[in-house]
């Protein structure tokens, strides 16, 4: 049972004597009904695997339905299904038409199988008139197959060319009438219409290399087209006779050149299937084995013949071409120009030797055109025709050069006019004249006179120079230096006098403060050759730019000697600035005188007392006396009892000279302190003020002392002869009792603690 399930099992027996009446009329018994039934024939078409709904004519509401199929080829009909409205069924044989169902009388058929093509029977019952009447519905249904995908199937899939091949497209299934396509398509290309061939089959006789490529084929019908996959020919042929190339080209009358140096690649093509396999020869010596040979960096070596061998290996057959590879090589360099002045005359030279080819030489000047020769050429002219700024330029071509290569002479007189000078060499053993004249083409000729113009050694281009041996008497001697060029006239020249040098400085005697800066000038005036200045300190010794303390600063004649953080005990004295040179010597003194600060006032501790847990003292002091400062500085020591009491150390610096008081921390509760301060006046210190030990700070617990003013009696009576005790013992330990005296001669830092300390002690108890 496939389809629509009956709404209501078992059937009723009105529908069973319904079905049995509509079964006679479907085996050619009579209907009971008195009028004949109205039969519609209709043809429809359906695609296997797709869906179909076959209607039962029209007209008023069915009593009940019932479909019949009959199979082309037989006359019988079999019942498919049927339904009064209310209830369906579907015959288990309608499973070979499709998926068979019923929808409001019409029959549908999905997934439609070959098998439902026939003749379909609809049979109506309904009610007309108050009477029963029967309709009738033939439908023929066709089944259309689509075709399948065609395949390509060639006689020789490898034929060699010249031979006959045979293409077939075949379709395994489809609708006639199937019509067919063919479509060619290179091995490398597009695929164009093969026109004109609509056979399954079409010949190709004879094949040639043309043909080689895919083939394809669409077959078509009413229902679909589909085309095929790509079926290759692969046509043998070849090798036909090989083609060389070379990269960069370069043609020669027996084959090709190149250019030494350069990546040159030969490269061998014969048209061949399958590909040929290439061998390349060098003077009949392998050298490679591919289609193309490189030749990474081309050499002389390289000349010589070229063989390309082609095989086809499925035919075994062979073919070759031969060239002349020659390797050209430029000359070395660029073109030289040269010029040759002579009497009224000059030569332009023009050399490139060697290369190969030979390189070809032309001068041009600005009268046009000159000779032209391979390798090398000259070219005369009269020094009358010529004037400065003329421009000769030859021009090197060659096979292997891309530009040509070029050398230009332009002849012009040297600017201004020789310059001399002079420089002594080390040791001042020899004086060096040097004269130049630089420029100009052909370059200037120089020579060296002395006094009575005689020359001086031998002449030179550009640049003379002159050895003299240093001696005293050579001061105030004038030397010449001549210079002669074809474009100039008359004869420039320069003067060289020889001469000691000379010195001046800008203050004989220079003063500065303790630890200020002083700065030292010396000027040079005048001295050939250039001399050379230096300074001495006040011990003769030479100050050079590592020297602590000192600085060099040299500019242009002037020599500056600066002296930092000037000390009286090293930098005061006399300095020397000297000048030296092949031909003398001078000098010129400077005294530095380096002044003390004057002495600060002095100053006294007006208060020292503890703070809180002892840890630190507030400090006040006054000044007395007139006199600058800069600032002040505290000192502070431990004070032992007896002998061994520590150094002074610095507690407070920096105090800015305005401040009268500091407060002091870092103090060891258990260690008794001395202080003293002193007054700065930048480096030099004052005397320093009374030492002094902190005291408490003022106790007010007055009332407490009442309370106990008994037991203090007897504590304080006892401590006050402890302490007067030990006071006379050690006087050392209350230096603030009395003022020390300072022993002349003495530096003000420093105190005298042996002088005797006279000490009274009152100790009064109020009970």
């Amino acid at each position: 049972m496939v389809g629509q399930r009956a709404q209501h099992d078992p059937v009723s027996l009105l529908l069973l004597i319904r079905l049995c009446l509509l079964h006679l009329r479907a085996s050619g018994q009579p209907h009971p009904t008195p009028e004949a039934p109205a039969e519609e024939v209709v043809s429809v078409q359906g695609v296997r695997g797709g869906s179909v709904e076959l209607a039962c004519g029209s007209g008023p509401a069915p009593l009940l339905v019932l479909w019949s199929f009959t199979p082309l080829g037989s006359l019988v009909p079999r019942p498919v299904a049927v339904t009064d409205g209310a209830m369906s069924k579907v015959e288990a044989i309608a499973s070979a038409l499709g998926v068979v169902s019923l929808r409001n009388g019409s029959l549908v058929l999905g997934e439609l199988r070959e098998g439902a093509r026939g003749h379909f029977l609809c049979q109506v019952l309904h009610v007309a008139g108050g009477q029963l009447h029967t309709a009738y519905s033939h439908v023929t249904l066709a089944v259309l197959v689509p075709v399948s995908k065609p395949q390509v199937r060639l006689s020789n899939p490898s034929p060699v060319e010249g031979a006959s091949v045979v293409a077939t497209c075949a379709v395994r299934e489809g609708t006639e009438p199937v019509t067919f396509a063919w479509q060619h398509q290179a091995s490398q290309g597009l695929g164009e219409a093969l026109v004109g061939v609509t056979e399954p089959l079409f010949r190709l006789d004879p094949v040639n290399r043309t043909h080689l490529g895919w083939y394809m084929c669409s077959a078509r019908n009413s229902v679909n087209r589909l085309s095929s996959d790509g079926a290759f020919l692969d046509v043998i042929y070849g090798p036909d006779k090989p083609v060389i190339t070379m990269e960069p080209l370069g043609l020669a009358e027996e084959g090709f050149w190149a250019s030494e140096r350069e990546e040159v690649t030969l490269s061998c093509l014969a048209a061949s299937n399958p590909p040929s396999h290439y061998v390349w020869l060098r003077d009949h010596m392998q050298v490679h084995t591919g289609p193309t040979y490189i030749i990474a960096r081309a050499g002389r070596v390289h000349t010589g013949l070229y063989t390309c061998l082609a095989h086809n290996s499925y035919l075994d057959s062979r073919t070759q071409t031969t060239v002349q590879l020659t390797i050209y090589y430029p000359p070395e360099g660029q073109p030289s120009c040269a010029v040759h002045p002579s009497p009224g005359a000059v030569t332009l030279l023009c050399a490139w030797p060697e290369g190969l080819p030979p390189a070809q030489l032309q001068w041009e000047g600005p009268q046009g055109p000159g000779p032209t020769a391979p390798s090398n050429v000259t070219w005369s002219h009269a020094a009358a025709q010529l004037s400065s700024g003329s421009i000769f330029t030859c021009t090197g071509r060659h096979p292997a050069l891309a530009p040509p290569a070029l050398c230009t002479v332009t002849l012009w007189e040297p600017l201004g006019r020789p310059t001399c000078w002079s420089t002594a060499t080390m040791g001042h053993q020899f004086i060096m004249l040097s004269c130049e004249w630089p420029g100009g083409e052909p370059p200037a000729t120089l020579s060296w006179l002395d006094e009575q113009q005689q020359p001086l050694g031998s002449s030179s281009s550009s640049t003379a120079v002159h050895l003299l041996q240093a001696q005293e008497d050579l001061a105030g001697r004038e030397f010449t230096c001549r210079g002669t060029h074809l474009l100039r006239t008359p004869d420039p020249h320069c003067h060289l006098q020889l001469e000691a040098p000379q010195l001046d400085v800008a203050e004989p005697r220079v003063s500065v403060l303790e630890g200020g800066e002083a700065w030292l000038e010396c000027s040079l005036r005048g001295g050939t050759p250039p001399a050379q200045l230096l300074w001495l300190g006040p011990q003769q010794q030479q100050v050079d730019h590592g020297t602590s303390g000192f600085m060099l600063h040299p500019e242009g004649a002037q020599l500056r000697l600066g002296i930092y953080d000037a000390d009286p005990a090293h930098h005061r004295g006399t300095y020397q600035c000297v000048a030296r040179n092949a031909v003398g010597n001078s000098s010129r003194s400077v005294l530095l005188e380096v002044l003390r600060y004057p002495a600060p006032p002095n100053v006294t501790i007006s208060r020292l007392t503890y703070g809180r847990h002892r840890r630190e003292v507030q400090l006040q002091w006054a000044i007395a006396g007139p006199g600058n400062l800069t600032g002040f500085l505290v000192q502070r020591k431990a004070s032992a009892l007896g002998p061994g009491a520590g150094a002074w150390e610095t507690a407070a610096s920096d105090i800015e000279p305005e401040s009268r008081g500091r407060r002091l921390g870092g103090l060891d509760p258990g260690v008794l302190y001395a202080f003293r301060i002193l007054a700065l006046n930048h480096h030099t210190a004052g005397h320093p003020s009374e030492v002094k030990i902190p005291a408490d700070p003022p106790f007010s617990a007055y009332p407490a002392v009442l309370g106990a003013a008994g037991t203090g009696m007897v504590v304080a009576t006892v401590a006050s002869l402890l302490v007067f005790q030990y006071a006379a013992r050690h006087p050392e330990t209350f230096p603030c009792l009395e003022t020390p005296t300072t022993t002349p001669g003495l530096d003000p830092a420093q105190e005298t603690t042996d002088a005797p300390v006279n000490v009274t002690i009152t100790v009064t108890a109020t009970p």
